[in-house]
């Protein structure tokens, strides 16, 4: 029968973490998550609102964009009587990256209302979820 010695065993014994140390960290990973879920979440919807407003800012330019090279009377005639999905149409060849659709372009919760006339030309109306204006 072979023997083992006993310095083989004491190297083994604290190769180990007790059971103690191992609840003690989970529960400091408990914590810090605990603590850091709420920040995750408002940064998310800060930087969908951000992004929202860089979009309406987009939008603004274009319009501008298109005032410039359709000319005013051209431009104002176009953009008359028309629902705010046809105007998104009539700047789109103006944005950078435009989507297919203004939903679409527009992350979740956010819409915009354009001017109805061009002249004075004033900036699109951003409204989020509950229809509030945010003013940027």
């Amino acid at each position: 029968m072979s023997t083992i010695p006993f310095s083989f065993l004491k190297a083994r014994v604290k190769a180990a973490f007790s059971l103690v140390e191992l609840l003690a960290t989970v529960a400091i990973i408990g914590i810090i998550t605990f603590m850091a879920i709420p920040q995750v979440s408002k940064m998310r919807l800060d930087a969908e609102r951000n992004l929202a407003i860089a979009r309406a800012e987009s939008l603004n330019l274009a319009v501008a964009s298109m005032i410039q090279i359709r000319g005013r009377t051209q431009a104002a005639l176009d953009w008359s009587g028309k629902d705010d999905n046809s105007r998104y149409d009539l700047v789109k060849p103006y944005l950078s990256f435009a989507e297919s659709t203004l939903s679409m372009y527009l992350p979740g919760g956010y819409d915009v209302d354009f001017p109805t006339v061009l002249d004075p030309l004033q900036k699109v109306v951003l409204k989020d979820a509950t229809a509030a204006r945010i003013f940027y």
